[in-house]
């Protein structure tokens, strides 16, 4: 039986041998010896540790790998002595097991036999997770390589956790796990820590393979650190085999996505999509046969229309939508709702019978898409800017072309040179519409500075920095509440000393108009259409839909509100795009160049400040708790992290 056994593992062998032999790469096992680098390296002893059977590799020493092809399968003939003691332990191992253990090197978390190659072997081939070995670690030097950079995070995630067989591929995914785990980064963990997190690996991995994860380009353990990320660690502890094998299954094309990197993710719609109907389909009622006759809208908001301008916006949206399909569409919002009881709000709306329901904020994201992944017949999207999820839409405004003609009507009325911004929270777009403004405000006025204060930071005096400052502009709240006794929003002037101000113009997200496109693509047909896209889908529109503008006020010189005209029909037109000419960032970087023009992509990560504005972007720990939420999911500083 043992012979028979070694007949089919020397064919294992054998076939990986002359496979790998004819694709011109090494066909014996790797040896530790002909990959270490040159330079002095420090060791240190793991002492006794189970060692994944996946990350063995190959021997300690070139001399003792010929005899196994590169999957640790036996290549001598069975008449040899090596066959024989191979069958000897193959018989031990199915009658007692194999406890002796091994001796092995880490380095770069792949481990490499010194004394036990047969032993390994015999494992392998019966399809054992680990095998117990003294293990000695060799550090490599500390350099700026990403795989040495990762391979540090994993020693520290190491050192507090003594799990060895989570390996990922990019930084910050250590520290990741653990922040899904609820632990603290220096936090050590218990044996029933490593018990439960052993089992919690496991019941994943089992069902993750069960269907097919073995053939996606993404390892176990980073589709465990989605799987989190979508149903966190301490639910995911309590439920079944059954119940994780549901729910991978339901996930599965978010394990899909995880293949692509950050740029090839997400699908930006420019435009809305439209498609050529054929004459049949345009004898059809409005949707034909390809969506229901009637359409209920949710709406979730974090706050009231009264008491945030930016609920109020999408307010001002959602009955533009009643009036625009009196017959075809219902609508129903739900108010003042928080992280704690989105979950149910989404129930509540999906139970109301909701056909598709907009969640208006990115802090509602995570629970968005697990709403989406548990119910497809729904359809849900966020407001957010570049979430790579498959389940959910996203969508947001170009506002950063308004912010540049509102920068340029600030150039041209500060008469000395001070214009200050007032921004809330530096997630993605915000810095581009921030940027766009400086360069709007510069092509008017080249001796303009835009002083960038935040209104989120701690302690933060908005008033006292703007008498500090004394600007003849102040770019502020694009739009107010009914209820605010403030009028003074979009771009207003501010006369030198602190003397009368006046408005001059506001940007206009037009929520209404979005909305309202986004429901005709829907009713056409065309969401569908867009399914075949396999990315997540972001629908970022801007001035040539009309979901952005600019209103200027009478008090506007008819000179500067022709200008504004003018670069409005250029952006409609496609012929003027913000970020095209030569820029310059702070410490006069150069970030582009004359004639080229910044990606989609490029603009909403930006994370640099253009040269003309004084000021800088906060850290997390700068800022107010209100604005941590939406950090955590749209930080320029989470995204870079």
């Amino acid at each position: 039986m043992a012979l028979k056994d070694y007949n089919k593992a020397f064919r294992y062998g054998k076939k990986e041998y002359e496979s790998r032999l004819l694709a011109g790469r090494k066909p014996t096992l790797e040896s530790l010896d002909e990959i270490l680098p040159d330079e002095a390296l420090s060791t240190e002893s793991l002492g006794l540790v189970q060692i994944p059977i996946d990350q063995i590799v190959g021997t300690r020493y070139s001399g003792r790998s010929s005899a196994f092809a590169s999957n640790f399968m036996p290549i001598l003939e069975s008449n040899t002595e090596f066959a024989i003691k191979w069958a000897k332990l193959s018989t031990s191992h199915e009658k007692e097991g194999i406890h002796e253990p091994i001796k092995a090197w880490e380095y770069m978390n792949k481990f490499y036999v010194e004394e036990g190659n047969k032993r390994v072997s015999v494992m392998k081939f019966f399809g054992a997770i680990s095998i117990p070995g003294t293990v000695t670690r060799i550090l490599p030097k500390k350099t700026n390589d990403k795989n040495v950079k990762i391979y540090y995070e994993f020693v520290n995630f190491y050192r507090v956790s003594k799990v060895n067989y989570i390996t990922f591929s990019e930084e910050g995914q250590y520290a990741q796990l653990i922040k899904e785990m609820g632990k603290h980064p220096d936090e050590y963990w218990t044996d029933d820590d490593r018990l439960i997190f052993s089992s919690v690996y496991a019941r994943f991995t089992a069902a993750f393979h069960a269907h097919g994860g073995q053939e996606l380009e993404v390892s176990s353990a980073e589709a465990f650190l989605s799987f989190l990320h979508l149903y966190c660690y301490k639910r995911v502890e309590e439920m079944s085999v059954e119940e994780i094998n549901e729910l991978v299954k339901k996930a599965w094309e978010e394990f899909v996505l995880l293949q692509y990197n950050d740029e090839e993710k997400v699908e930006l719609k420019m435009t809305p999509t439209e498609d050529k109907p054929s004459l049949f389909e345009k004898w059809l009622p409005l949707g034909g046969n390809k969506e229901p006759s009637h359409l209920k809208v949710g709406f979730i908001y974090a706050k009231t229309p009264h008491s945030s301008a930016w609920t109020y916006s999408h307010e001002l949206g959602r009955r533009h939508l009643e009036q625009t399909f009196p017959n075809e569409v219902t609508t129903v919002s739900y108010e003042n709702i928080t992280e704690k009881n989105i979950a149910s709000a989404l129930e509540e709306a999906i139970h109301a019978g909701c056909n598709i329901i907009f969640t208006t904020t990115p802090i509602f994201a995570q629970e968005s898409l697990r709403a989406a992944i548990t119910h497809p017949e729904v359809r849900i999207l966020n407001c957010s800017l570049n979430t790579t999820h498959r389940y959910i839409r996203t969508y947001y405004t170009r506002m950063h072309e308004a912010k540049f003609l509102m920068g340029a009507i600030a150039g041209e009325m500060a008469e000395n040179d001070k214009i200050v911004y007032i921004a809330d929270y530096p997630i993605l777009g915000t810095i581009a519409q921030i940027n766009a403004f400086a360069l709007g405000a510069q092509m008017t006025n080249p001796r303009a500075k835009v002083y960038l204060e935040w209104s989120t930071l701690k302690e933060q005096d908005i008033e006292k920095r703007i008498d500090e400052i004394d600007p003849n502009c102040i770019s502020g709240k694009d739009i107010i509440v009914p209820d605010d006794n403030n009028h003074f929003y979009g771009v207003y002037h501010r006369e030198s000393g602190g003397g009368e101000q006046k408005n001059l113009a506001m940007p206009l997200c037009h929520w209404g108009k979005f909305y309202e496109e986004l429901i005709r693509t829907i009713m056409a047909g065309n969401w569908e259409q867009d399914n075949d896209v396999e990315k997540a889908i972001n629908y970022w529109w801007g001035m040539p839909t009309g979901v952005v503008d600019v209103i200027c006020s009478k008090k506007l010189p008819a000179g500067t509100v022709r200008l504004v005209n003018v670069l409005k029909h250029n952006y409609k037109t496609g012929q003027f795009h913000t970020f095209t000419d030569q820029m310059y960032a702070q410490g006069h970087i150069l970030k582009e160049k004359k004639g080229e023009k910044l990606s989609p992509e490029e603009v909403i990560e930006m994370d640099w400040l253009a040269e003309n504005i004084i000021g800088r972007i906060p850290k997390i720990e700068e800022l107010q708790e209100q604005a941590k939420p939406v950090l955590t999911q749209q930080g320029i500083e989470t995204r870079k992290g």
